[in-house]
């Protein structure tokens, strides 16, 4: 599907303002991440732990295997949305606030109403 209209469209869309291609994919990958409720729960725990939280903390609030915890973030971190960082034998995550705050422009996008021009027949 092409990412512009068609110069004779009606709409009034300019290319520029559409998402590219690129943009929609990442997002749509961040999303895909997001819409499990393990990984939304874990990103949740890791904003209320403070902004971080160390791998062993999860098992307190999952019925989970250790290896399963790890799949998880795993997911989370190839989509962009935490970073993990080893602090001696604990590896600490904590939530990439950059890749929220494109997800929620992404939503105040979506979210507001665009104004259209009338085209008046003349």
């Amino acid at each position: 599907m092409p990412d512009s209209a068609p110069s004779s469209c009606p709409c009034g869309v300019s290319p520029e303002e559409k998402l590219s291609e690129t943009t929609t994919e990442h997002r749509a990958d961040q999303l895909k991440a997001l819409a499990n409720p393990v990984r939304l729960r874990m990103v949740d725990l890791i904003y209320h732990g403070g902004g971080e939280i160390c791998v062993c903390e999860f098992m307190d609030y999952f019925d989970l295997s250790q290896p399963t915890i790890s799949h998880h973030l795993k997911v989370l971190r190839e989509a962009g949305l935490i970073h993990s960082r080893k602090e001696g034998t604990m590896v600490r995550h904590r939530v990439d606030e950059t890749a929220f705050t494109a997800l929620s422009t992404l939503m105040d996008r979506f979210s507001t109403v665009r104004e259209t021009e009338e085209v008046s027949a003349e």
